[in-house]
């Protein structure tokens, strides 16, 4: 059974969970980011800063992601439908670019460590994450292939009644609650953090990884399909995470990091 994507109406406003999750995964990386701070180095304009180019650059990133990536005909066709973000369609994949975009651009103003900036959010991020799967799931969205494990499901998006992998919380697991899990031990129980770029590079290695194998069991676009090599879109996405991930963790194995240097 699917949950009701809509929290509940006032009239002609509906809430719902989807936008919710963006809201909620948001202001805990705001949150959070207070936490981790070891350094002590940022200030409130720099917070507000950050969070204001979050939500711009996770909205426009991963709606323009999805736009481009996904269904540019479907919008061209009918622009009004772009604005429709509560219906999903937004892309992790242009959410992250768009989010790295606009923290780098806080980042040169403030004179701050880039690399220091994103390995707090990278252990932050999978929560919002989490939450975002999770309203996928309630949404009936992104369901997967069909299936005939005991805990499979029937999506009623797919309009075939058949059980399916429920994908999303497979996502939800292993690119979210592991995750936020793992990188966070890492923080707080090695000295990694201290080699800057390190977290950010294990939590994007991460991502691709689980996100190229889940990917095998999610029912592709249906407008889209299987592309080369028989992946889907979604797997070719991810494979230059793999490779960006493994750059920056090999690459900044040797740079301890220094607080001053941060500053």
């Amino acid at each position: 059974m699917i949950l009701d994507p809509v929290i509940f109406s006032i009239g002609p406003i509906s809430i719902h969970w989807y936008s919710l999750a963006y809201v909620l995964g948001i202001l805990f990386v705001y949150w959070y980011l207070h936490k981790l701070d070891y350094a002590k180095i940022f200030t409130k304009d720099l917070y507000d800063s950050l969070l204001t180019a979050a939500i711009i650059g996770v909205i426009l990133g991963g709606r323009l992601g999805y736009i481009l990536i996904y269904n540019l005909a479907l919008y061209i066709s009918n622009p009004i439908c772009i604005f429709k973000t509560w219906e999903g369609g937004m892309s992790f994949h242009g959410g992250l670019i768009g989010t790295v975009c606009a923290i780098i651009i806080v980042c040169k103003i403030y004179k701050m460590s880039i690399l220091y900036v994103l390995d707090l959010i990278a252990c932050g991020a999978p929560a919002g994450i989490f939450l975002g799967r999770v309203s996928n799931f309630i949404n009936g969205e992104l369901f997967g292939r069909v299936t005939n494990v005991p805990w499979g499901m029937v999506f009623p998006e797919s309009e075939d009644n058949l059980l399916r992998h429920p994908v999303q919380l497979y996502e939800a697991f292993f690119e979210g609650l592991l995750l936020f899990v793992i990188i966070n031990l890492i923080f707080f129980f090695t000295n990694i953090r201290f080699y800057r770029g390190m977290l950010t590079g294990i939590a994007v290695t991460w991502y691709g990884v689980a996100r190229f194998l889940i990917e095998f069991f999610r029912e592709p676009d249906y407008h889209i399909g299987y592309l080369w090599f028989n992946l889907t879109m979604g797997q070719l996405l991810s494979i230059p995470m793999l490779i960006i991930g493994g750059f920056i963790s090999l690459r900044v194995s040797c740079l301890k990091f220094d607080i001053k240097s941060a500053i």
